[in-house]
């Protein structure tokens, strides 16, 4: 809740915040997978950030 005040604070609307903190998670797991499947989590992330924000 912290990073997601800190980010807000600085002009992010939740939506954008949110995504860049599981961003921040992620990234690290996504780099070790091949780009196929990279591509693929990422996408299916950003469709579950759409639906669970708002």
């Amino acid at each position: 809740e912290e990073q997601l005040f800190y980010l807000m604070s600085r002009g992010l609307s939740e939506a954008e915040a949110s995504a860049m903190i599981v961003s921040g998670f992620v990234e690290p797991i996504t780099k070790e997978l091949p780009l196929e499947y990279a591509v693929e989590m990422n996408r299916l992330i950003q469709l579950q950030m759409e639906g669970s924000v708002g």
